[in-house]
């Protein structure tokens, strides 16, 4: 069982469907486990058909119900029918996490506009796809939706320039959601991860600057464990926050407090 999750009921989600984008690793995976953990039934959509039955085989121990779809989630028609794939298997979604994303370090003239819109789109397209058509089931289950974002969103990060856009974009589409969509019961949240160990993210920025540099701009002094993640993301979409939407809950061991200055002085030193 992931650490953090056992502190909550294991009968928090029974019987309760959670559907997750980019579910088949790294945090997004991590979510799904402290779901599964706590009694859900879980479907993980992602574009890798091997990655997600891994992904999916870890998840069958916790004991319930797991399906996998393999969707795009630039493509509505895909998400639409990943979707209707998860329904069909595992009943309407309780809670809609978006946490498909894409990411590279790259300096702002140095991206194509193609490498620019790719970010864009994953993130921020797929955000409004997946919500978009998930909108009947949570209508029905007066669920929760989840949007994974980035602390890339609030403060500029040196060669994020495309992923912190995209990240802004999802932050204000989440409270806009939250704002339409509350009077049919559904709350819209977002959840910013910090460094957090064993994920894509992190390897894609390893390169950029050491994992000591990171540990020092956090004031915790360490990397994040997915489980950590998935633990707030669970109570953010159970009842235990049934009063709160449109909020953007940061799980970063306290990034944001000093900023990203080290990171950027350790791309400009080697830029």
């Amino acid at each position: 069982m992931p650490t953090s999750a056992a502190y909550l009921p294991r009968d928090l989600f029974r019987n309760k469907t959670v559907f997750i984008t980019g579910g088949g690793s790294g945090v997004n995976l991590g979510i799904a486990k402290s779901f599964a953990a706590v009694g859900a039934n879980i479907a993980i959509c992602g574009r890798t058909a091997s990655r997600l039955d891994e992904a999916a085989a870890e998840l069958k121990g916790f004991g319930g119900q797991v399906c996998t779809a393999v969707a795009d989630v630039r493509d509505p028609a895909a998400v639409r029918d990943a979707l209707a794939k998860s329904l069909a298997e595992v009943g309407p979604a309780d809670v809609l996490v978006c946490g498909a994303a894409g990411n590279f370090a790259a300096p702002a003239e140095a991206i194509s506009s193609n490498g620019f819109r790719a970010v864009v789109e994953i993130d921020l397209l797929g955000t409004f796809h997946t919500a978009h058509a998930a909108f009947d089931q949570l209508k029905q289950t007066r669920g929760s939706v989840l949007a994974v974002s980035g602390g890339q969103a609030h403060m500029p990060f040196m060669h994020q320039s495309h992923v912190g856009a995209a990240k802004a974009g999802v932050d204000n589409l989440i409270r806009a959601l939250a704002l339409e969509w509350g009077h049919h019961g559904i709350r819209c949240n977002v959840i910013v991860p910090g460094p957090i160990t064993g994920t894509e993210g992190m390897k894609r920025l390893a390169g950029v600057t050491s994992a000591a540099t990171w540990n020092q701009m956090v004031a915790l002094g360490r990397h994040g464990a997915p489980d950590e993640v998935g633990a707030m993301a669970v109570v953010l979409c159970s009842p235990l926050a049934s009063y709160v939407t449109g909020a953007r809950i940061v799980v970063d061991g306290g990034l944001e407090l000093g900023g990203a200055g080290l990171f950027n002085q350790a791309i400009a030193r080697d830029s």
